[in-house]
């Protein structure tokens, strides 16, 4: 089997998943734009080849790297990048090589706001009240029908970036005179408590790991606001959340894939409502804490079920565990001293966080667990402490 990785050496922990595709007796091929003698030693022994770009936005370049790859090795089966920036790249290539997997037309409902809602909507998943922005007279009926908070988002963009928090009119006003000049969504403001449904599928759609998160603040404050930002794991997950969530994953047709989908519980009558779907794990060192939590290793569990369809583990979810993330402007009144001293016996993990990731995850990450919830939070609580004076 002939497994294509895009740019494989980002993020850096999932060199872990071109291991466990070698180990599933996969060809393993990368294209990437760093030299082969930059990559980790673990990644440099799982790749069969390593085709150099120098620039993987020149689609042609990666073109004849996948061309080239055919000629050595026949066929592709599956080509992957673990970076949602290369999302349409991937579908690209899948549809130009026909490769099995997401292509080109089943993109728009990723990427696509408006139309990741009305999916939701079909499927019997509640969603917040929204309007595709089309003029300020548009959006001062919607205001009249849902009042102030709004959210305003990118139609098609990726997380919480160019996301707004519209409090009056007079932001909205601003908020015409300065938008980006694409396609906005208004959505009424949700408030409750952000948690993902997180998981992987086989290749026949069927659910063969799930999990659920809850963050605190939510991403976008964490990136509007430039704050430190936790995710911690449930080992139950709420019934209303996975019922939702199952729901979804059978809507958006999820094969082979890890998913990802972000909800809001609603604080005024504890509703679930659907926030966005990622047809990918979460961000940075999150599909660790899916591992941690339940003593697993992902990674290979992924390549098994590309390479076999099958999931060979078991889990019942034996920990909490949590990331944290800590943006170094802020005055935190602890350091990572104290907080070995303390609560080493909780840390498993801790290390900076990649740049790329920063605004939304931090500028170091700390992974902690334990069977009991309330001490991982008191730990939390303790990492996070900053100095107001």
């Amino acid at each position: 089997m002939n497994l294509v990785l895009l740019s494989p050496h980002f993020p850096p922990n999932f060199y872990n998943f071109a291991v466990g595709a070698r180990q599933a007796e996969m060809n393993v091929l990368g294209i990437g734009d760093a030299p082969f003698e930059t990559l980790r030693l673990e990644l440099q022994a799982a790749l069969t080849e390593y085709y150099r770009v120098d620039d993987l936005h020149n689609y042609d370049s990666v073109m004849r790297a996948c061309a080239y790859f055919i000629h050595q090795y026949g066929r592709l089966d599956r080509l992957e990048s673990h970076n949602e920036y290369w999302l349409e790249t991937d579908a690209r290539l899948r549809t130009d090589f026909n490769i099995p997997g997401l292509k080109l037309p089943e993109i728009a409902q990723i990427k696509r706001k408006s139309q990741m809602r009305q999916i939701f909507t079909d499927a019997g998943v509640a969603v917040a009240r929204g309007h595709l922005l089309s003029d300020p007279a548009a959006a001062h009926d919607f205001v009249a029908q849902v009042g102030y908070p709004l959210i305003a988002k990118p139609n098609i963009g990726v997380g919480a970036a160019g996301t707004f928090k519209i409090h009056n009119a007079a932001e909205l006003e601003q908020f015409f005179a300065t938008r980006p000049l694409v396609d906005y969504l208004l959505e009424e403001f949700i408030v409750g408590q952000l948690h993902s449904f997180d998981g992987l599928t086989d290749q026949d759609g069927r659910i063969m790991f799930c999990t659920a998160h809850f963050y605190r603040p939510g991403i976008m404050e964490v990136v509007n606001e430039d704050l430190d930002v936790f995710a911690c794991s449930l080992r139950d997950i709420p019934p209303g959340l996975e019922e939702a969530g199952r729901k979804a994953v059978a809507a958006f047709a999820v094969r082979e894939r890890f998913f990802h989908i972000e909800f809001f519980q609603r604080a005024a009558d504890q509703q679930w409502i659907a926030v966005e779907m990622n047809m990918r794990p979460p961000g940075g060192p999150m599909l660790d804490v899916f591992n941690f939590a339940n003593d697993l290793n992902l990674y290979e569990q992924w390549a098994n079920v590309l390479a076999f369809n099958a999931f060979t583990a078991s889990y019942s979810r034996p920990y909490h565990c949590a990331f944290v993330g800590r943006k170094q402007h802020r005055r935190h009144r602890h350091s990572l001293q104290d907080i070995l001293q303390v609560y080493g016996h909780l840390l498993i993990h801790h290390e900076p966080v990649t740049p790329a990731f920063a605004r939304a995850m931090g500028n170091y990450a700390y992974l902690l667990r334990s069977p009991d919830l309330a001490e991982l939070l008191t730990a939390i609580d303790f990492i996070l402490e900053c100095d107001l004076s």
